[in-house]
């Protein structure tokens, strides 16, 4: 029994020893391939694309901690989520930085980051900066243009010049066009066909004058590039739900065009508000759009305000009238002493106890 107990014992030795051999060659390889890793982290771009390319021979391990260790004077164009890290070494950032660009937006939208780094400011950014000033647009808008789209510096020169000429033939004025490019640079990356039909659409949808539809395209560029699935359930909210004319809801989206790119559920909500507890009608509502434009409960906190001070008379036949627009003006302060007649002192307690 105890000879037994002794091999017993050796066998679990055994086991235990191969065991530990095992053990230590999984960490060996774990490491090697941790190391591989580390490695194809740092590899650049042109040596992964030669190792794709099969006429090319694979590169060595070797060669590519060179290339994760010497960068030399080059530009690194190595994957990042920091485009800061690249700043000294980029004269295009550099240049991008000067004109006011955010780089910190840019890097935060997938695949821009790359895509700006590996612009060469002279030859892929220089030309459309003097295409955008032959037409009017000012050096300080270029910071914003350029972190709102930078893929602007991916379209062709002559098409952008096509699309500007159609805002031309459609008579819009110089004004008009600067304020179109500058507030939505995706204008300009959208063909005339598609423009045109956008525009056509609420020409026809709301019956429009040529005036109009370009009033309507200056005041709120963005609708006119918007998502029109949205545009349509908005527009339809408007009219069948809220109960809006024809002619009322043609003058609501000329005076306030944003309204169409509201989230339906909000626009029923403040309507409600408005509608009936505050008891505006359509045709006040239309009169002062920015209502439907103001959250509800900055209404609701002005509106219960007045109430509480017997000042909310909203009727311009009657004495004391408050006009509805004035509710939505200014900040609380504003509020409180041009249209509230009040002290800042009572509106806070108000809202401490309401």
């Amino acid at each position: 029994m105890f000879c037994s107990a002794i091999r017993n014992i050796l066998k679990n030795s055994q086991n235990a020893a191969k065991i530990a051999a095992i053990t230590t060659q999984l960490r060996n390889l774990r490491g090697q391939r941790e190391a591989q890793s580390e490695v194809e982290v740092f590899r650049s771009p042109d040596i992964i694309a030669q190792q794709n390319d099969k006429e090319t021979e694979p590169a060595t391990q070797d060669s590519f901690k060179e290339v994760a260790l010497d960068f030399g004077n080059r530009e690194a164009h190595v994957p990042s989520f920091n485009l800061a890290a690249y700043v000294n070494k980029s004269s295009t950032l550099q240049q991008f930085i000067s004109l006011g660009v955010d780089l910190h937006s840019i890097e935060r939208r997938k695949g821009l980051g790359q895509f700006v780094l590996q612009l060469d400011f002279e030859k892929n950014v220089k030309p459309f900066i003097t295409f955008l000033v032959d037409q009017g647009i000012s050096p300080d808008d270029f910071g914003r243009m350029f972190t709102k789209n930078p893929l602007l510096f991916k379209e062709d020169l002559d098409d952008l010049q096509t699309r500007v000429d159609y805002l031309k033939s459609k008579r819009f004025s110089d004004e008009a066009r600067q304020r179109i490019l500058t507030h939505n640079p995706y204008w300009l990356m959208f063909s005339t066909r598609r423009v045109d039909r956008r525009l056509g659409y609420f020409q026809k949808e709301f019956r429009l004058s040529g005036h109009d539809l370009r009033l309507l395209a200056t005041r709120e560029p963005n609708v006119v590039t918007y998502n029109m699935e949205h545009l349509r359930k908005s527009v339809f909210t408007l009219r069948e739900e809220m109960g809006f004319s024809a002619k009322e809801l043609s003058a609501l989206v000329v005076r306030k065009p944003r309204l169409m790119m509201t989230p339906p559920d909000d626009l029923v909500e403040r309507f409600s508000y408005i509608h009936q507890d505050m008891g505006l009608s359509h045709a006040q509502i239309v009169q002062c759009p920015e209502l439907l434009a103001s959250r509800e409960f900055r209404l609701r906190e002005r509106h219960e305000f007045l109430k509480l001070l017997g000042r909310a008379q909203y009727d311009p036949q009657k004495d004391m009238y408050i006009s509805p627009k004035t509710i939505v003006e200014g900040n609380n302060s504003y509020f409180v002493r041009n249209v509230a007649k009040s002290d800042f002192e009572t509106f806070d307690l108000f809202l401490r106890t309401r």
